[in-house]
Order: C-alpha cells, then structure tokens, then sequence
C-alpha cells in the first residue's frame, strides 16, 4: 500500500506537468482548429530561460537569501518571454497560412517545431545545462512514503494555474471573448472583438502554462536539454486527445490518466515500456469513444 501510495503521488505530479503542456494545445485547437506542434519547443525554451534566470539570481547571491522570491520572478519571467515568442511564432508561421489549407498550417507548425528546436541546439548547446535546485530540496517523510517538496510545489502550481485557467475563460469577459472567437469568428468582428487578437492571446496564454511546465521539469528532474520538448509534446498531444481535443476539463483528464498510466505502469510492469503504456490507454479509449473522454465542445463554450 506504501509503495501504491508513493507511485500515486509520482503520478499526480507527472501528470499535472503534462495537464499544463496539454492545455496549449487544446487552447490553440479550440479557437483555430490547429495543431501546434511547436507547443513542445515552447515547454523546452521556458526550461532553459528559467535555468538562465535562477543561474543569474543564484550568481547574485539571492538564492541563498530569497529562493522562493527567485522562483517566483523566474517564472513570472520565463512566462511573459515564451508568450510573446508565442506571439511571434503565431503572426511569422500561422497568420498568413490562416486562410490556406490545413496542410499547409500542419507543415508550418512541423518545421516551425524544427526551427525552434535547432536554434535551442545552437544557442544554448547540445549537453545538459543543470538546474540550481539545492535550495528547493527535503520534504514529508511518512514512513516509506516521501513528498518532495518540488513535488508539492508542482502539485500546488499546476492546480493555482488550471484554476486561474478556467476562471478566465469562463468568468471574464476575455474569456468570453475566446469562446465567441471559437464559435464564429465572422460574428465576433462584427461585435468588434478582433479575433487576431484573441488568437495571439490564446497562444500567449498556453505558452505560458507550458513555459512553466518546464520550469517545473528542470527543477525536478534536475536539467535541462534542447530537445527536451519532444517527447512530453507528443505525450501532452496524446492527452488533449485523450480528453477530448478542443475541451479544457478534458486536456486536465487526459494529463492526469497519461501521468498515472505512465508511472504505474514503469512501477508495477516494466520501466522500458513506459511510454508505450501512455498510448495503448490512448488507443484504446478512442477506439470506444473517438471524441475522447470528455467529448469534443461544439457550442459556445468551446475554447
């Protein structure tokens, strides 16, 4: 029971990391019917401006003094630049394609995702750049059960960041602004809601979340690395899908049962399987519910 314990708390936090990334994508579908397969490179540029950040605070000093203080303006930092390279990703690679096919949108956000990934490569390197996470470490001992405290905080985060979520989308007039969007773009510009607007904002916002997923990643697992977003885009993709691409409580589902199939499975069957778990569950849910399990919104409240 201990050891089931300890894979249920390991689960819930792979699983809020990936809830996080997931949440961009099923954003971006939501408002613009597109698949951002950039959104992964988004994740690993957040977790190389935050080691920069608290290399720079850890340098002065401040970390020694104000750690939390230092991980806070991190990530307040590291969000805000991924929002506005968002931002920028979205009016270089998407708006002009806006009105093409899908195709053509599909093969910009694949090169895009190449783009980003080979200037990571060439900027920061190809080695392994590490986290200062000394001053983050200890945590609760109940037995043979250990919460970490990264593991608190990466609970903690990710349920303050999805509640702040949905109270935008659904209780502001912002959000309600990405829902019209979402619903009839051609309606909205005439209740003068500039959907372009709300479509870069929409990508600010899910960069964001993702930007500190990778905060969160390099603290916990103690580096970082270039490529770093390949694989937990493609698990965060398979987790919007899993929810019900398009649906925001979906997206947080499918993070979740992608997280706790992942490390049950490596803790319970076998380590070297444990990404093929993840997309058998993935498999099989869609071949009994292709929308996902949430469903994917097509009325009002879609974002």
């Amino acid at each position: 029971m201990e050891y089931f314990i300890q894979q249920l708390i390991n689960g819930l936090t792979l699983g809020g990391l990936y809830a996080l990334i997931a949440l961009g994508y099923t954003m971006v579908y939501g408002v613009i019917q597109l698949i951002n397969f950039a959104h992964g490179e988004f994740f690993a540029a957040g977790g190389y401006v935050g080691v920069i950040v608290l290399n720079y605070f850890a340098g002065r000093g401040l970390m020694d003094s104000n750690p939390w203080l230092c991980l806070a303006a991190s990530l307040a930092l590291t969000m805000a630049y991924c929002a506005f390279l968002a931002m920028a990703v979205e009016k270089v690679a998407y708006k002009p394609l806006r009105h093409q096919s899908r195709l053509a949108v599909l093969l910009s956000a694949l090169g895009m995702s190449i783009f980003l990934q080979n200037a990571l490569m060439l900027t920061q390197g190809v080695f392994d750049k590490p986290y200062p996470g000394e001053k983050f470490s200890g945590g609760l001992v109940f037995g043979d059960i250990r919460i970490s405290v990264l593991q608190m905080m990466i609970v903690g985060l990710t349920i303050l960041l999805l509640v702040g979520l949905n109270l935008l989308v659904f209780k502001t007039r912002i959000g309600m602004a990405m829902r019209a969007t979402a619903q009839d773009k051609i309606m909205t510009s005439l209740v003068a809601i500039s959907s372009n607007r709300i479509i870069s904002l929409t990508f600010a916002i899910g960069s964001g979340l993702a930007a500190a997923a990778g905060i969160m990643v390099g603290l916990y697992y103690g580096s970082v690395r270039y490529d770093m977003g390949f694989v937990p885009g493609i698990k965060a993709f398979a987790a919007a899908v899993l929810g019900g691409i398009g649906n925001i409580t979906g997206a947080m589902l499918g993070g979740l049962i992608i997280g706790m199939v992942e490390i049950f499975g490596a803790g319970y069957i076998s380590g070297q399987y444990k990404d093929v778990f993840a997309f058998i569950i993935l498999i099989a849910v869609l071949y009994f519910k292709p929308t996902g399990i949430m469903g994917e919104n097509v009325d009002d409240t879609r974002v």
